[in-house]
């Protein structure tokens, strides 16, 4: 075989290993969010004690994202990413271990950074992976998350159905999913800097690329976080609903971000980053102005069903611009993570706050407007966008002896 053949098998490989990479990161996720209500009665804290230690996770992701561009630069790409998807895994045994307020606290802020450091490092191998394929698969590997996230979920809503002690079923969980992520990192691309590369800083501010691009994932993440956490509310105290039919609404919109993002790649392939990301701006304009005006909940869940459309590939052509934004991958990509964390934190509380002074319909009204800076915006990801012609540096040089 020849020494491209190789590299190009090399290439394909690391992108199958990457893809079960963000598979295993979503899993946890959803191995978590379906047993919080456990994991609450376990510690004892209210609700309103509940939302503060949620908060945790996005300020520890915040804190340490910047540090995975360092731990790679020290480690290389393979050995970072097996070692911090290695912690996430095992960190999904902290939470549901916490007797107290104080160590749920404590034990989600260890939950986010692990996320965070992990994040980060996945989708910079992922942007590299494209790159060298010189087509589009950041979509579907943030398609393969969805995925991930969702067996995660049926499987602890399995767990919570048959009344499982949820430090058992995250033990298990944890153990499976460590498995599966180291086994699958022993394929991705084993990037080394180079002798005379300036290692980064352990923490910086992000480059001005990165906060601008951030401000479009800003956007879509709010949407996405209104989306999933009120949609069933919407549904039942704005149009009156069952219970059934507006947790289908919920389900529904993530089904609908799943499957859009791992058909995405094509889409962006043909049109281009810039002109897919301003025509789903669009489309989750006409989503939010169906939601706005719906008087029947079938209008309001085709509404729903357009917004998870027209957001799901914002984020990962974000992640992608980013990783060609600047000399510092890493750090373009953790300044555009941080933004979003952010944006997913705030979104659920700011959408009550507005719904309580006002009505959950003014809310969706703002989701609305921010939609309309996605359209309006993308072209700042015009930068960042994925050159058509392959680059000479573009193969995958031959793995060491």
């Amino acid at each position: 075989m020849s020494a491209v053949g190789y590299a190009q098998r090399e290439v394909r490989r690391a992108r199958y290993a990457v893809a079960a990479v963000f598979a295993v990161h979503g899993a946890v996720t959803g191995s978590f969010a379906t047993r919080v209500p456990w994991i609450q009665d376990h510690a004892g804290v209210s609700a309103g004690q509940l939302g503060l230690a949620l908060a945790f996770p996005a300020l520890g992701a915040s804190v340490a994202m910047p540090l995975a561009g360092s731990i790679s630069h020290r480690f290389g790409a393979r050995t970072a990413l097996r070692g911090l998807i290695a912690l996430w895994t095992l960190a999904l045994v902290l939470p549901s271990a916490a007797p107290n307020l104080l160590a749920l606290c404590l034990a989600l802020f260890v939950f986010g950074a692990t996320a965070g450091m992990s994040d980060v490092a996945m989708n910079a191998l992922g942007v590299e992976v494209e790159n060298r394929l010189n087509k589009s698969i950041m979509s579907g590997l943030h398609g393969m998350w969805s995925t991930g996230a969702l067996i995660g979920s049926a499987a602890g809503t399995l767990a919570a159905h048959l009344g499982s002690d949820a430090r058992l079923h995250h033990a298990l969980a944890a153990a499976v999913l460590t498995v599966a992520g180291v086994t699958a990192c022993a394929w991705v691309l084993d990037l080394q800097p180079a002798e005379d590369e300036e290692p980064p800083p352990r923490f910086a501010l992000p480059p001005r690329s990165a906060l601008l691009i951030g401000a479009i994932g800003f956007c879509a993440v709010f949407a996405e976080g209104a989306s999933l956490d009120w949609s069933a509310v919407y549904l039942r105290d704005q149009l009156e609903t069952s219970a059934g039919l507006a947790a289908a609404c919920t389900t529904g919109f993530t089904l609908t971000m799943a499957i859009a993002r791992i058909a995405g790649d094509h889409v962006v392939d043909r049109y281009g980053a810039v002109r897919t990301v301003r025509a789903s701006g669009v489309v989750a304009v006409l989503g939010g102005l169906l939601i706005v005006f719906a008087e029947h909940p079938a209008t309001a869940m085709g509404g729903f069903a357009l917004m998870g459309l027209g957001i799901a590939v914002v984020v990962p052509l974000c992640f992608a611009a980013a990783g060609r934004s600047g000399a510092n991958p890493s750090l373009a990509i953790a300044g555009v993570a941080t933004i979003t964390y952010t944006s997913g934190l705030i979104a659920p509380s700011a959408i009550g706050l507005l719904a309580q002074a006002t009505s959950l319909m003014v809310s969706f009204v703002l989701v609305t407007v921010l939609s309309c800076g996605i359209a309006g915006f993308a072209g700042v990801l015009r930068a960042g966008d994925r050159t058509k012609v392959t680059r000479p540096d573009a193969a995958v040089p031959e793995p060491r002896p």
